[in-house]
């Protein structure tokens, strides 16, 4: 199971993260914004987006983003793509959609970067630790980003998952979003809070309640 593991856009999983400094020279205390992607941050379809053009991001989504960054919250967008398993298109298509997609955040919003991108491209019945609803995009977002930020040598990175991975942090100040239940799931099974968004406001219609506590 846990050999079906996340993915990075270009890169391999374990390639080592640059972070980008948050804004206003905030020190980051460790709370990440898990995200789903469609119907989070941009217009989702009953049949994938198939392409960069296809990309319509939903209302404030850039605006929402930066906030949650001049907040203090790294940001990684964790997305199931099983049309990459099922031959639909590959990796490199989906890699240019998150271009467009982080393009347009930023048109919005020069504070929205996306700190890291994670997808599965496994299909359901592969029952992959990577794809939601079990937790494995968060897992790796969260040892990838903690380790970015502790500036230690990437030489001696190794991800864990599920029971191999016994030294958690705390992700009492994190949360992740999805406009479906089982971003809710993958939540639960990874000890964050959860909030379910409307796919037609996607991340604008929880920002207040993230930021409250945040």
């Amino acid at each position: 199971m846990y050999q079906l593991l996340p993915c990075r856009d270009r890169v391999p999983l374990d390639t080592p993260l640059e972070l980008h400094p948050l804004p206003n020279s905030i020190t980051w205390a460790g709370a990440i914004a898990y995200l789903d992607r469609d119907g989070v941050l941009n217009k989702g379809s009953p049949n994938y987006i198939n392409s960069p053009s296809e990309i319509i991001t939903l209302p404030k989504a850039g605006t929402c983003v930066a906030e949650l960054r001049r907040s203090g919250m790294r940001v990684a967008v964790v997305t199931n793509q099983s049309p990459i398993g099922r031959g639909l298109w590959d990796s490199e298509n989906l890699a240019n959609i998150h271009d467009k997609l982080q393009a347009a955040l930023l048109l919005e919003d020069s504070d929205a970067l996306i700190d890291l991108f994670l997808h599965s491209p496994y299909p359901p019945y592969n029952d992959a630790w990577a794809r939601k609803p079990r937790p494995g995009m968060l897992e790796a977002a969260r040892q990838l980003i903690d380790y970015a930020d502790s500036g230690e040598d990437w030489s001696d990175f190794e991800l864990k998952f599920g029971r191999k991975w016994t030294h958690r942090p705390s992700e009492e100040r994190s949360v992740m979003v999805g406009d479906r239940m089982s971003d809710m799931e993958a939540a639960r099974a990874f000890n964050v809070r959860g909030l379910l968004c409307p796919a037609d406001l996607g991340l604008s219609g929880v920002i207040d309640q993230i930021l409250e506590t945040n």
